[in-house]
């Protein structure tokens, strides 16, 4: 039976890569692009969820465990995974999926994940982690501390989620469609058609979970610990019909990139390596002293309406936007030194002669008190009559450096092959300042989040989109022009 988790989780990798649904991107943009589009997405997981749950409790086919309320853990936990998302790059449940998708940041990411969350639950880490725990509430979820049904809450929720999601498509309905040239079946999924079946699959997990003893549904963190636990000790009691989740996750999602011609092993820069090191460490961490992860307490406490569950995703949230400011930064470019000399010549004419214009309006720029006799020629100061030292050269100035390298005829490539997702978005915003409006942008990228966020910005923000095309295995080319 424990086999249903592989080929659900299969599933599952498939949907989330096909529609490039991550968690972390939906809170961040709340923080970077100053929108709530994308976390509609997560709301429509959480509605879907919540209904299928309240029925399927309501009927008996289920019977959750509710966690009491930790504060502490809980919000110290909360942000501190926050953190982790951002240097990371992706969720618990988007770290797997990148890791099928080729990106070895991501594996580096996903290892430390486990081995941190392991070290928590059952590993060097436990004693602190209980500690941690120890300060607990009686309080479990909102609909049981007010003494209603959670149906109230779960039709509540879906009726909100209903008129945003109708919302944000209606805005997106009256701006210019922006799509990759190629097949349909290539195409990425809307991010609400996929939260929709994500929510479904959340509740199709239930009871398939149940029928092997574990009452629960989806989760990532303590699946990835087995994963870990199994691996180091052989243990079989840790092969459970989570690890099948995760593991049918990753291949999934290895499929769909596969297919869609999305899969390239990618290897980071130094600077990413670090950033995955800590930030999957802190991924483990954080998610074990909260209680889950963004699909654990992001997706299904959150449609338990329990305590956890929302106060977790709130500072997981407030983590993101702290990690946002702190490291998703743009590149500064700096201007290389000088390295070329004017010639004798050129440097005596540099330093020596000045127009006549200048020489009035800058009086220092010539013959300052009169002992000097510089004379005039053509409207030209010259150099003062006496001699002037051969050797002595001036260091020309480089030209300024930038981002947006000339192509001619008014284009700039941007090259952002192997930045990891956000910043192909982060340097186009950089970028797009150097050049004048009506001047076109032409940026390269292998980032696949990339192909939904930067047609998206340059919308929002006024540009148009000429070109978009795939180049390869898991690389774009998009052309936006300056609006």
């Amino acid at each position: 039976m424990i086999l249903t988790g592989l080929a659900l989780g299969a599933v599952l990798g498939i949907v989330m890569q096909r529609g490039r649904f991550c968690v972390t991107g939906m809170l961040r943009d709340i923080f970077l692009q100053r929108t709530w589009r994308s976390f509609v997405a997560l709301l429509i997981v959480i509605a879907v969820h919540a209904v299928g749950l309240a029925a399927l409790t309501s009927t008996g086919v289920i019977s959750p465990n509710y966690s009491t309320f930790a504060p502490a853990a809980i919000v110290i936990g909360g942000f501190v995974f926050g953190l982790g998302i951002i240097l990371a790059g992706g969720c618990a449940s988007g770290t797997w999926y990148r890791s099928g998708e080729g990106l070895v940041g991501s594996w580096i990411a996903l290892i430390m994940y486990g081995l941190s969350a392991a070290a928590m639950k059952t590993g060097a880490l436990s004693g602190f982690n209980g500690w941690m725990k120890s300060w607990e509430t009686s309080a479990t979820t909102v609909p049981e501390t007010l003494g209603v049904s959670p149906w109230w809450f779960a039709i509540a929720l879906a009726v909100v989620t209903f008129f945003l999601a109708r919302h944000f498509l209606a805005k997106d309905a009256a701006r210019p469609k922006v799509t990759l040239n190629q097949p349909w079946w290539r195409k990425p999924l809307h991010m609400y058609t996929a939260g929709a079946v994500i929510g479904l699959i959340g509740v199709i997990a239930w009871p398939l979970s149940a029928a092997t003893g574990r009452n629960s549904g989806l989760g990532i963190t303590t699946p990835t610990s087995d994963v870990v636990n199994y691996t180091t000790t052989g243990d079989t009691a840790h092969i459970n019909w989570g690890t099948m989740l995760v593991l049918g996750l990753l291949v999934g999602s290895f499929l769909a990139a596969k297919a869609t011609g999305e899969f390239r092993v990618r290897v980071p820069d130094a600077t990413t390596t670090v950033r995955s090191v800590f930030g999957g460490a802190m991924m483990g961490v954080g998610a074990s002293l909260a209680g889950g992860c963004t699909v654990g307490n992001g997706m299904v406490q959150t449609s338990l309406f329990s305590y956890q569950g929302w106060v977790a995703l709130l500072f997981i949230a407030l983590g993101v936007g702290a990690g946002a400011k702190l490291w998703l930064k743009p590149k500064k470019v700096v201007t290389p030194e000088p390295t070329e000399t004017y010639t004798t010549e050129e440097s005596v004419h540099h330093t020596g002669a000045v127009s006549a214009e200048d020489a009035v309006l800058n009086p220092t720029s010539g013959d300052i008190d009169g002992d000097i006799d510089g004379g005039t020629e053509g409207g030209v100061v010259t150099k003062p009559s006496f001699a002037v030292a051969t050797g002595t050269v001036a260091l020309k100035a480089p030209k300024p450096a930038r981002k947006a390298q000339p192509l001619g005829e008014g284009r700039y490539l941007l090259d952002a092959m192997g930045a990891v997702c956000p910043f192909p978005v982060i340097e186009a915003k950089d970028a797009i300042q150097e050049i004048d409006t009506g001047e076109a942008l032409v940026i390269d990228f292998d980032c696949t989040q990339g192909t939904e966020s930067i047609p998206q910005w340059a919308v929002d923000n006024g540009h148009e989109v000429t070109d978009f095309h795939q180049k390869g295995e898991s690389a774009w080319q998009i052309t936006v022009v300056k609006g």
